[in-house]
């Protein structure tokens, strides 16, 4: 199997994208297809070369029934006595001779081909399902936003599967038609030019019938597709949502909006369906026609003796040949729409412009100091109003500044701004005094630990979790994270210790848990800046005080931007700002925004029962 480089999927990546601007592709998805697997190109021909030359030697043995039938007829005058070989015995040993070499090749083709195009479609759904993730992954946070992961997982999986399956046999179906339609439409008019004509009569209609069903199918199998992506959104989203459809008891609820969606897509296939059933029926009247032509005036022109014996025999084979193949459009034509209709919906998947670009500068994690400044920023999401106004912040290196405010405040934009998930509308970020966006992007949030309230584990053991992102750490080390986390007590207390599997999103662990091997995962990460947004939020005193004691050993000499509700968690934070719609309206130590008596100080009254 052919294996296509990482460096060649972002050269090709590349050439999509020119700055800001997208490159329009071409409109047809077969161009669009072709367009993208250029590197195919070799893998294409050899496969398309084979089709050919085996659908060559699968036509040559009603020729060779025909030289039979000429052998007994006229037997010393055949075509083959003409050649020199009188005997009628050594005619038929040339024949059985031939016979053997054309069914090996046909064989060794039919193998070739089989290979050849499986492979190739192996080959394409595979690169195009890393480069379609790997786009995936480029795309701004918005993009994620504003679409289902159902959506895009059926992108990923369904359609490029579906892809997959018209390259393994459709591709090789349609050159075969094409082939058996050019080299039996040749020897119809060298062989019996008279009743050609007649037997050709049918095929005009049938590429034209052909071409008018595909027409009336794109738009009914686009709309399947986009079924289908709205079926498997829903069973994303509630399988991820189950224990809240327990927890209200919605299961009829649920299983009624499903069914919803499932006869939406079981009504839009049938749609596709009444239409492609058609197909077969009406191509075999048409085809009746041509059969029905060659085998009246044909055989009225070989007893006249206008048409020897042989060639009406070869003819007939032939005509079944030629057009009974030609039933099977409808269903190559049926896995060539539906390939289609995906093909379209993940080559825009990998149009989708990139709007975040990496920098050119490399700062290495080594070499930063982790000093921060928010110059003038202004960020609003889409349509929607501001959430940061003309905000200016610094953070000196190696001190702890907290964010402090009421939800929708702006606080954890600040966050997804300083690692560019968002692009800021104007202003500037700087890390050391490098604006961010001149910064390599994997440098950029290398040098930065996240850990928020929403804490996301994947499916695999604790110690999978904690090494994710320092994926060549010794056990030893996941070990000391996890103490200074203050995790490793109840980790050793699990069933397999460190080895124990967390479950989907970590769910077979509390929430303080989860908590606590985040932090781990930051703490083994080692960056120079360390983000905690709303890290002790929804945790217990006891794991509050946990992770407090935790988070006093690791924020030393390091730069740390703690978001909380919680005013107890920050107090002893070198500065403390307060957010309001988009701006800072105070900041200060705790005891300083005590005394000034404003938000702040209102705030700790209040979380602190004195008020």
């Amino acid at each position: 199997m052919v294996k296509v480089s990482k460096s060649h999927r972002v050269s090709r990546k590349q050439t999509r994208v020119a700055g800001d601007h997208q490159i329009l592709p071409p409109s047809h998805p077969l161009v669009r297809l072709f367009d993208y697997g250029h590197q195919y190109r070799k893998q294409i021909w050899q496969a398309t070369i084979c089709s050919i030359l085996n659908k060559l030697f699968d036509l040559a043995p009603p020729g060779l029934i025909g030289i039979a039938v000429d052998v007994v007829v006229k037997q010393q005058d055949s075509i083959i006595a003409q050649l020199g070989v009188k005997d009628i015995f050594w005619q038929f040993f040339i024949l059985s001779f031939l016979t053997v070499i054309i069914w090996i090749l046909e064989s060794i083709f039919e193998y070739a081909y089989a290979k050849l195009w499986r492979n190739l479609a192996q080959d394409i759904q595979h690169d195009l399902r890393l480069d379609a993730y790997e786009h995936l992954q480029e795309l701004e946070l918005g993009y994620f936003e504003e679409r289902s992961t159902g959506g895009l997982m059926s992108i990923l999986s369904d359609d490029i599967n579906q892809l997959e399956r018209f390259l393994d046999v459709g591709a090789n179906d349609i050159l075969q038609v094409v082939t058996t339609v050019v080299i039996i439409g040749g020897a119809f008019f060298i062989l019996a030019p008279s009743v050609a004509w007649m037997s050709m009569l049918p095929i005009p209609f049938i590429i034209w019938g052909s071409l008018a069903f595909q027409d009336l199918l794109a738009p009914r199998y686009a709309d399947v597709r986009e079924k289908v992506g709205l079926l498997n959104s829903r069973l994303a989203n509630n399988l991820s949502g189950i224990t809240t459809i327990k927890s209200f008891t919605s299961e009829d609820y649920e299983i009624s909006r499903l069914a919803q969606e499932s006869e939406a897509y079981r009504r839009s296939n049938n749609r596709a369906i009444k239409l492609s059933a058609a197909f077969i029926p009406l191509i075999r009247m048409l085809i009746l026609v041509g059969f029905t032509a060659l085998l009246l005036f044909g055989g009225i022109a070989a007893v006249n003796g206008k048409m020897s014996v042989g060639t009406y025999s070869v003819l007939v084979f032939l005509i079944q040949r030629l057009l009974w193949p030609l039933t099977r459009l409808g269903e190559t034509f049926d896995q060539y729409q539906r390939a289609m209709a995906s093909t379209n919906r993940v080559m825009d998947l990998l149009d989708t412009p990139i709007a975040i670009h990496t920098g050119d500068v490399h700062l290495p994690v080594a070499q930063v100091r982790g000093e921060v400044e928010f110059a003038n920023v202004t960020f609003a999401y889409k349509d929607r109003l501001p959430v940061v106004q003309n905000l200016s912040l610094h953070i000196p290196a190696g001190k702890t500044i907290a964010i402090v405010g009421s939800t929708g405040s702006g606080k954890s934009t600040l966050v997804k701004l300083l690692l560019r998930l968002y692009e800021v509308q104007s202003g500037t970020i700087t890390l050391d005094g490098i604006d961010i966006q001149q910064l390599n992007l994997r440098d950029l949030r290398r040098c930065i630990g996240l850990v928020s309230q929403d804490v996301f584990l994947f499916h695999g053991s604790v110690a999978e979790n904690i090494a994710y992102g320092s994926f060549e750490v010794a056990d030893d080390d996941i070990i000391k994270a996890a103490k200074v986390a203050e995790a490793h007590e109840f980790i050793v207390r699990l069933p397999q210790g460190y080895e124990t599997i967390v479950g989907e999103r970590g769910q077979k662990l509390s929430g303080g848990q989860r908590q606590r091997i985040a932090i781990a995962r930051a703490i083994l990460k080692n960056p120079p800046i360390l983000i905690l947004d709303e890290a002790t939020s929804a945790v217990d005193n006891e794991t509050e005080a946990a992770i407090q004691r935790s988070l006093e050993h690791i924020t030393v000499n390091r730069t740390t931007i703690a978001i909380a509700h919680r005013l107890s968690t920050i107090r002893n934070a070198n500065r403390i700002y307060v957010m309001e719609y988009g701006q800072f309206v105070e900041s200060g130590t705790h005891e300083e925004l005590l005394e000034k008596n404003g938000v702040y100080a209102s705030l700790w009254r209040v979380q602190s029962g004195l008020k």
